[in-house]
C-alpha cells in the first residue's frame, strides 16, 4: 500500500461493493471473490505498471545462413524479405546494431542483400564514382575546354 492507509482502502473496498450488491443480483458464494478483487483492485491504483521484458530467442547459425539470399535479407522481426534492412528496421524503431545484439548475429551481418549491393556497387562503378584521382574524360588533357561566358556586371 503507498500513500493510503489500509483502512482507507477496507472502507473504499466496503463501499463499492455494498453499492454493487444492493443495485444488482449476486450470488452470496461470489461476494467474497468480488471483495478480494475490489480491493486488489483499488490497491493497485496509482501505482505504475511493471515494465514487460521482451524476450527474443538468438537466431541459429542455419537461420543465419538462411536469411541471406540474393532475393534479399529475411527479417526476424516479421519474416518478410527486405532488399535493405535500415529503414525496415528503423521503422521497428531499433538500430542495426540492436538488432544484431536482440537475434545474436555478428558484427558482421549485412544490412542490404549481397545481390542489391553487387548491383549497386556496378552501378556506380559505371558512372564513374568511387574513381579517386582520376580525371573526368569531359576535361581530359588535350580536350578543347568550353568558351567562358562574360562574367562582368552590365
Amino acid at each position: 500500500m503507498t500513500d493510503q492507509p489500509k483502512s482507507s482502502l477496507l472502507d473504499m473496498t466496503v463501499g463499492i461493493v455494498a453499492n454493487y450488491v444492493s443495485n444488482n443480483d449476486l450470488p452470496p458464494e461470489r461476494i467474497g471473490d468480488l471483495i478480494y478483487s475490489t480491493h486488489a483492485a483499488l490497491a493497485t491504483v496509482g501505482q505504475p505498471e511493471p515494465e514487460a521484458v521482451e524476450i527474443y530467442a538468438l537466431a541459429s547459425a542455419g537461420q543465419i545462413r538462411k536469411s541471406i539470399t540474393d532475393a534479399g535479407l529475411v527479417s526476424f522481426l516479421d519474416g518478410r524479405t527486405y532488399k535493405s534492412l535500415k529503414r525496415h528496421l528503423s521503422a521497428n524503431g531499433i538500430t542495426p546494431d540492436e538488432y544484431r545484439d536482440r537475434y545474436g548475429l555478428a558484427s558482421d551481418y549485412p544490412m542490404v542483400s549481397p545481390a542489391y549491393s553487387a548491383r549497386r556497387s556496378e552501378l556506380a562503378k559505371s558512372i564513374g564514382l568511387g574513381a579517386k584521382g582520376r580525371k573526368s574524360k569531359a576535361f581530359a588533357p588535350g580536350s578543347k575546354p568550353s568558351a567562358k561566358r562574360d562574367r562582368s556586371p552590365k
